[in-house]
């Protein structure tokens, strides 16, 4: 043996939505010195880029609620704290066009912070960011299942140019109805008209040689498929096709590095589960079977993230997966400049500005994210392998200020009781669906969670 990556003994740190606009280090609280010690200690250490760096140079496209900039020297303050690489497909990556996003990865590429999930075309966005570790080399993959039509990177040719864009994973939506309602949505499409512009469509339409659906199984209603079932169901499945084209990808990584780690940004939400806020606890379906699926392709960890708040922890073939881990960095309040028609949004006019547009946006702190707790508490998961294995992962609740103001609220630190405990508690809950046990333990005073394999 003459390489250390040879012993296969890795830790690599994995945090969620990173949604930075300020600065970080002119913070000293020990707390927040100490969580970036455990970003510096980790072998790796990944975050998902939900910001784009640029100074307002492309055009901005429609977007929720938050047309996400930074100043791209704030890039910096990411690597400062330990970041070495990021994925940056999500639901944001378009908010000021193709030209943002470009502008955001050449940021990345201008201070050397690997990144993946987007690209000048579907490889560029399929393909993996290395990162050179003292114990090996790890390659960095990612995607979002969240995404606008225009943000999805299109495949090239030899004789035409691929589109830039982010990493797509589709998957297919269907609603399963019984008898009744599935009879009621029949007579609908045909009183509309819906199914006569259907027909005219499949036979005069540009969209390739197309089937009519089984009426007696299947309809089309305002443009979702309802399946006639014994039950009432929503189903999620993954495109095959992104799934091929993906796996080739990590295919080939495996060849090229010695630990894999695939990041997925998903809303979406799973068919069981209470509702918290605006989303469900639980995870889709098809998100699960990609987390199984990469594994099973050789990745060593599955990290998701998107809702803003921690889902469950499942530990598949002695490899981690990540449903979500919530936020890392959630400074969304504090862009400095927005289009007109988010202050439309909020009968806001030209004499507002945008610190009044934030302050509306969350009813001054009493309704969305500002008003509920869940979204500013998270975790930093540091997974620690040993010969090839995850022997354990210890979990650090961060603190992310909720119902401190606006100026001071988003950035994480260590958190302490009750904070720290109810976090982990948490998780423990959201975990237990997948078998995951969850020890609350003291590490040097603080509280950790730990998963021991």
């Amino acid at each position: 043996m003459i390489y250390d990556a040879e012993r296969r003994d890795i830790s690599i740190a994995l945090g969620g939505d990173a949604m930075i606009t300020r600065r970080m280090q002119a913070f000293q609280e020990p707390r927040f010195l100490r969580l970036v010690e455990v970003l510096r200690g980790a072998d790796v250490s990944l975050v998902n880029l939900e910001m784009l760096f640029h100074d307002y140079e492309s055009s901005w496209q429609w977007s929720s609620a938050t047309y996400t900039r930074s100043d791209p020297r704030n890039l910096e303050e990411l690597k400062w704290m330990g970041i070495d690489a990021v994925t940056t497909a999500n639901n944001h990556s378009f908010d000021f066009s193709e030209g943002g996003f470009l502008t955001t990865l050449e940021h990345c590429r201008e201070i050397d912070l690997a990144f993946a999930g987007g690209g000048r075309n579907l490889d560029e966005a399929r393909a993996p960011a290395y990162v050179d570790s003292a114990r090996g080399r790890v390659a960095v993959m990612g995607a979002t299942s969240t995404f606008s039509e225009q943000s999805r990177a299109g495949a090239g040719r030899p004789d035409f140019a691929g589109r830039p864009g982010v990493n797509a994973l589709r998957h297919n939506l269907t609603h399963h109805v019984q008898q009744d309602v599935f009879d009621a949505l029949r007579k609908a499409n045909l009183e509309l008209g819906y199914e006569e512009e259907h027909a005219f469509h499949r036979h005069f339409g540009f969209r390739g040689s197309e089937d009519a659906p089984d009426y007696d199984s299947e309809i089309e209603f305002l443009e979702n498929k309802f399946i006639l079932d014994e039950e009432f169901a929503v189903r999620t499945a993954l495109n095959r096709e992104d799934q091929a084209g993906i796996g080739n990808w990590i295919r080939g990584a495996r060849k090229q590095a010695d630990w894999l780690v695939y990041g997925v940004h998903c809303h979406e939400s799973g068919p069981e589960g209470d509702f918290h806020g605006h989303s469900r606890l639980s995870p889709p379906e098809f998100l699960v079977d990609f987390a199984h699926w990469s594994i099973d392709q050789g990745c060593a960890a599955f990290v998701g993230h998107g809702p803003h708040f921690l889902r469950g922890i499942e530990i598949y073939r002695n490899r981690p997966i990540f449903y979500s881990l919530g936020n890392f960095i959630f400074q969304n309040e504090s862009v400095l400049w927005l289009p007109h028609e988010a202050y439309r949004r909020f009968n806001l006019n030209f004499d507002h500005t945008p610190g009044d547009y934030l302050d509306t946006r969350s009813g001054g702190g009493t309704r969305a994210f500002a008003a509920d707790p869940v979204f500013w508490q998270s975790v930093v998961a540091v997974c620690n392998y040993a010969g090839g294995d995850l022997k354990e992962i210890i979990l650090y609740p961060i603190d992310m200020g909720f119902g401190r103001p606006i100026p001071q609220r988003g950035r994480p630190l260590l958190a302490e009781e009750p904070i720290a405990r109810q976090t982990l508690q948490w998780l423990q809950q959201v975990s237990q669906p997948f078998g995951t046990k969850i020890a609350i333990e003291e590490d040097s005073g603080d509280l950790v969670g730990v998963i021991r394999v």
